[in-house]
């Protein structure tokens, strides 16, 4: 089967949609061929910042209608880990809106003083004052979650600090590892599989990123095809012990199905 015969994609987003809040070549044409042929498709995001909707309008104000069934975030992952562990927990969160939202509407009350979990995501509001907050409460028996473990991700200036990166100095200070919901834990694959409803063999993950896309979609046995537009460089893919099955330029080159040829 070719990729252009699948019937499910999963699709990351930063570095294969956008770069921050600049479109990438041929993505227009990726998404409207999806709805044109009527394939099933997610955009599976690493990001806890925004909420589906946010995303919706993020795309509409680039040019993309894509209805808000069609997002799912490692926010959203981590709210329905926490609840499924333990619905009355009360968690201490350093993260944006849609990790919050995401928390709140899963019934996670927040709590700074003695929460069952300190969970970190993306945010831009990051400080020490926070650092040390989530550091002491771990020391008095919260457990550290990160909703995902990548520990840069690109935007329109170059690459910049991501999930791990912002977990990273409570891991050292604590000696505490984190839990990280996003991608590549299977968790988010099979919830991902799922909402597609379609299956193993139907599927094709796509992704820019070789330590969490690509893997994601090996371990849980997925086609797989890297795009060269976000952090990975044919070089530096060369340098993974497993390869995906698909290398295109950009998303746009799917659709002509030219794989890059090395």
């Amino acid at each position: 089967m070719s990729i252009t015969e699948k019937k499910g994609f999963i699709c990351d987003m930063d570095g294969v949609i956008y770069h921050g809040n600049k479109i990438l070549p041929g993505v227009k044409e990726f998404v409207s061929w999806l709805q044109a042929e009527n394939k099933s498709f997610l955009f599976l995001t690493n990001s806890s910042e925004r909420s589906p909707r946010e995303l919706r309008q993020k795309l509409l104000r680039m040019g993309l209608d894509v209805g808000e069934e069609h997002f799912y975030t490692s926010a959203l992952a981590t709210a329905a880990f926490i609840k499924s562990q333990n619905p009355t927990a009360t968690a201490y969160i350093i993260g944006e809106a849609g990790l919050i939202n995401a928390l709140y509407e899963s019934g996670i009350t927040m709590n700074d003083v003695n929460p069952d979990y300190v969970i970190i995501g993306e945010t831009k509001n990051y400080n020490y004052a926070n650092i040390e907050k989530a550091v002491g409460l771990i020391f008095a028996g919260a457990k550290l979650i990160g909703t995902n473990p990548d520990m840069t991700g690109p935007s329109e200036k170059g690459i910049v600090p991501a999930c791990r990166a912002l977990v990273s100095p409570v891991e050292l200070t604590t000696g505490c590892s984190a839990y990280y919901l996003g991608k590549p834990n299977p968790l988010m694959m099979k919830t991902g599989l799922k909402m597609l409803g379609v299956s193993i063999d139907d599927a094709i993950i796509v992704g820019d990123r070789m330590d969490t896309d690509i893997i994601s979609g090996i371990e849980s046995e997925i086609e797989t095809a890297l795009v060269l537009s976000g952090v990975t460089t044919i070089d530096i893919m060369r340098k993974y012990p497993y390869r995906p099955k698909y290398i295109f330029e950009g998303v746009g080159e799917i659709v002509k199905n030219n794989p890059v040829i090395f």
